[in-house]
């Protein structure tokens, strides 16, 4: 449930409504907007008397929340959250656009698409130095020396970095290097990784399973916020289908109602969405025209010698002329790249 407090309300008031929640055993979260205060008690509610917080005189009213996924509940939070990565913020006015290669391959590839993602305005570099594949045969990352160039290159040309975590045992030294963890498709539900990464005090890029539902996917989100970390950024990437020319199509509206059941920013991977270079420029087209707070595009200084994903990559001058695109779109719906 929620327990709204009245404008008059401090923080002693906000002590107190806080302490009673705890002392039946349930947590409290506290949120402040700008019109209001609210307490969330995450637990079992039933252990709550809400004529007792009805009677508190700066208690506005008591609401049930309906949804499971209680913190990432548009109810709990009204308002956008807005994630902040090194003074960039994603979930506001501006779109985030993150673009890099598929995986870190050497430092020169590397820094070769980083400095052309830097020039054609993208807000983040991408790179994963652990790559979970289908067959134990190929490539699987550059590990710990990837994600120091990682870092490297994100000082050289000043742009956030961020990369996919696939173990518990990885989270601590994954986030020495980079400003941003992702968890992918595949271990959406990976509850122990996620309540690893839960714990870090840096944003979370949260993947959609492969064939996950929309709650499935935001009790994901729930698993991380519970255990403090609030920085939840939902990456609709797409579900499996019967279509096999579409590797994971995305579903046309899942970003608006996204937007209108969480508070949390969403962004697209047009990528891996699609699997195809050719259609990555009209998802991303689209996805902007729909309200997605930004991309994580796939971006290779030579695709064709790529050791992953080669063909959903685009080349540099491609991925600039894309820019151009989704920047007109994002002002003509009020926003910006």
């Amino acid at each position: 449930m929620i327990i709204v407090l009245s404008k008059k309300a401090g923080e002693k008031e906000i002590e107190l409504v806080s302490k009673e929640i705890e002392s039946k055993g349930l947590t409290a979260h506290v949120s402040k907007g700008k019109e209001r205060i609210i307490i969330g008690a995450i637990g079992d509610e039933r252990l709550l008397n809400i004529e007792h917080f009805n009677a508190m005189p700066f208690v506005e009213k008591v609401v049930p929340i309906l949804a499971p996924y209680k913190l990432a509940s548009r109810e709990f939070h009204e308002e956008n959250t807005v994630v902040k990565v090194k003074g960039f913020e994603v979930g506001g006015d501006k779109v985030a656009i993150i673009a890099g290669p598929c995986a870190i391959e050497s430092e020169e590839i590397l820094f070769e698409t980083a400095h052309a993602v830097k020039e054609a305005g993208a807000s983040m570099l991408r790179g994963s130095a652990f790559k979970p594949r289908t067959s134990p045969y190929d490539f699987q990352g550059m590990g710990e020396e990837g994600l120091k160039l990682l870092k490297k290159a994100g000082e050289e040309t000043g742009l956030p970095v961020e990369t996919e975590v696939m173990d518990t045992r990885h989270v601590a030294m994954v986030a020495k290097y980079v400003d941003v963890v992702r968890i992918g498709a595949r271990n959406m539900q990976n509850f122990d990784l996620l309540k690893e990464v839960g714990r870090l005090n840096k944003p979370v890029i949260l993947k959609n399973g492969i064939a996950s539902t929309m709650k499935e996917f935001l009790m994901a989100a729930e698993y991380i916020m519970s255990e403090g970390n609030k920085n939840v950024i939902l990456c609709n990437r797409g579900i499996r289908s019967f279509e096999p020319e579409l590797r994971f199509p995305l579903l046309n509206g899942m970003v608006p109602l996204l937007k209108q059941k969480t508070h949390l920013p969403v962004i697209v991977d047009p990528s891996h969405s699609t699997g195809n270079k050719s259609l990555i420029v009209p998802v991303s087209r689209a996805a902007i025209a729909e309200g997605a707070d930004g991309l994580i595009v796939e971006v290779h200084s030579c695709p064709e010698k790529a050791m992953c994903d080669a063909a959903q990559q685009l080349k540099p001058n491609e991925f600039a002329n894309m820019m151009k695109e989704v920047g007109a779109i994002a002002k003509a719906i009020g926003r910006s790249i």
